[in-house]
């Protein structure tokens, strides 16, 4: 029994060390601090063996085009917190409409300055990358955000190369709301939006609950359905070497992954 005034020894041991949870492939995640949907994603489609190591950007709880300029400010310091010492394969800021206001080869560029070591991912480059993948040129796109923001990304998907047949946003303006949209309703919103001559339909935005029935809705549709989380995820994961095929997160886990986009 221990008693006030004697100095703790302990017995050596020798303890069976293994390779540890993420023996695998280590990810970084650069999340808003407003998200209230990309972390229990990310968490639900990691396999086993792969870690998920998450910081946030502190963020105003207003989205405009203004606001999510600012988020490059301080994405070299978050990098730099993203578990060094593991290395990270992959560390990739998790917003779609700020890595386009902000621009993909900018966050390239500041999570390099923060983990030189690791390869810097972006949202939207994982979109791309899946519409890419599944052989999507015309999309449908419906997102919660204000048309200013819904206006740049058209813009930017359309310069780089997708034809955008429509665009919807909900018209909400803070990322709590966006958290608190009903899975059931993005379902209804993706299929209201579908066109036949679309070859997918992308739903926006990393603080939104789409990821919850994305099978339902190809099932529904009869086409491949991108979301932003979904997509990261798959890139993430392809880029690491990991190509589980998992299951309930949509068909692209089906593809190996050969239309990466090279960001390093």
């Amino acid at each position: 029994m221990f008693q006030s005034g004697q100095t703790v020894q302990s017995s050596p041991r020798t303890p069976l060390m293994g390779k540890g949870a993420a023996h695998r492939a280590s990810l970084g995640f650069i999340l808003m601090s407003t998200d209230l949907a990309c972390e229990t994603d990310l968490f639900a489609m990691a396999p086993e063996g792969v870690g998920v190591h998450i910081t946030r950007l502190r963020t105003d709880d207003y989205t405009t085009n203004e606001t999510l300029a600012r988020h490059i400010d301080h994405m070299a310091e978050a990098a730099s917190r993203l578990q060094p010492d593991m290395n990270p394969e992959v560390i990739a800021y998790c917003c779609t409409s700020g890595s386009i206001v902000c621009r993909e080869e900018n966050v390239f560029r500041e999570i390099r300055k923060g983990a030189p070591q690791t390869q810097p991912m972006t949202i939207v480059t994982g979109v791309m990358d899946a519409l890419r993948e599944v052989g999507a040129k015309r999309i449908v796109v419906g997102t919660p955000y204000l048309d200013d923001i819904n206006t740049a990304e058209a813009e930017y998907l359309l310069a780089a190369g997708f034809d955008i047949l429509d665009i919807q946003g909900l018209r909400l303006e803070t990322g709590l709301e966006f958290g608190r949209v009903e899975p059931s309703y993005w379902k209804e919103f993706a299929l209201e939006i579908d066109q036949p001559e679309a070859d997918a339909i992308f739903l926006s935005c990393s603080g939104i609950r789409a990821l919850e029935v994305v099978d339902e809705i190809e099932q529904a549709a009869g086409k491949p359905v991108i979301t932003s989380n979904q997509a990261l995820m798959w890139s993430c994961l392809r880029r690491a070497g990991i190509t589980d095929q998992l299951q309930g997160f949509g068909q692209i886990f089906q593809h190996p992954g050969h239309a990466l986009t090279p960001t390093l």
